[in-house]
């Protein structure tokens, strides 16, 4: 029998796809759902389908944000091959990506025991939430929102990119809110604080997808649950970044903040009144 059913799967697809772009803990919120569902949070099937379920959100932002990637891409092939596309702002950016995935998959892979063990706990993912609104709100603060996309360098993508390790150790404090956060605080205005993010996630999401997808379907999660689930957290991801895209444009990340403050509280209390199993 799988460790997850279909309706399961819906459900935690759609709260994948609703999460995983606003700077509010995808892993976190999936974490507190398998909990309110009776699915143990620890467990390598279901550490597993989570991690896969991502790959229909990254999907959702190959789509969304296919003629900047197909720009990207294609300057960086360009440049392989002639000296003079080197000097593009595309061709150096996909290099940036590349670069700025490497200390995720290196701490990911080193750190992995941890982060499916003791790491995983609900204690950890509630802290999370709660520090890392505090990050968020000061970065919100302290930002000076003046630097544009076009503006971003190769230090902005590896200090943005480098700061996904604080998600992947302490989940709940979001890659989203992370990445962003650190974002604002090298000045970047809040959209192109955003759409970094977005870029930077698909290699690390995409590969965390693939690498787990041997231990959702070997140890225990059904073919059809794990395809109901990246289905649906497609769809709803979608959606998902078209809004975001358009509130981070006209408002600050405070809504975030006070969101992820009373999650964080609220989780904190099911937990100590044992409404909630750790």
């Amino acid at each position: 029998m799988s460790a997850i059913s279909v309706g399961q799967a819906v459900v935690l697809g759609v709260v994948e796809g609703v999460t995983e772009f606003l700077p509010v803990s995808s892993t976190g919120h999936l974490k507190i759902a398998e909990g309110l569902m009776h699915i143990p949070v620890d467990d390598k099937s279901v550490v597993g389908f989570s991690a896969v379920i991502q790959v229909g959100a990254i999907a959702a932002v190959l789509l969304y944000f296919f003629k900047d990637i197909k720009r990207i891409v294609s300057a960086w092939f360009r440049g392989l091959f002639n000296s003079e596309e080197r000097y593009h702002h595309d061709y150096k950016f996909g290099w940036w990506v590349i670069a700025a995935t490497i200390p995720i998959v290196v701490v990911g892979l080193a750190a992995k025991p941890l982060i499916d063990g003791p790491l995983a706990s609900l204690w950890v993912v509630a802290g999370s939430l709660i520090v890392g609104s505090g990050v968020m709100w000061a970065a919100d603060q302290m930002g000076r929102h003046k630097r544009g996309e076009d503006d971003t360098s190769f230090k902005d993508a590896m200090l943005v990119g480098s700061s996904q390790i604080l998600a992947l150790l302490f989940p709940g404090f979001s890659r989203s809110g992370a990445t962003m956060s650190t974002g604002l605080i090298l000045d970047l205005d809040r959209v192109a604080a955003t759409r970094l993010s977005f870029f930077l996630g698909i290699p690390a999401l995409t590969g965390a997808g693939v690498y787990e997808l041997k231990d959702a379907l070997g140890a225990g999660v059904g073919a059809a649950p794990l395809a109901v689930g990246t289905l649906v957290s497609f769809v709803v991801a979608y959606a998902s970044i078209a809004w975001l895209l358009k509130f981070v444009a006209k408002h600050s990340f405070n809504a975030f903040v006070i969101y992820r403050i009373v999650v964080g509280f609220a989780l904190i209390g099911l937990l100590a009144t044992g409404t909630l199993a750790n």
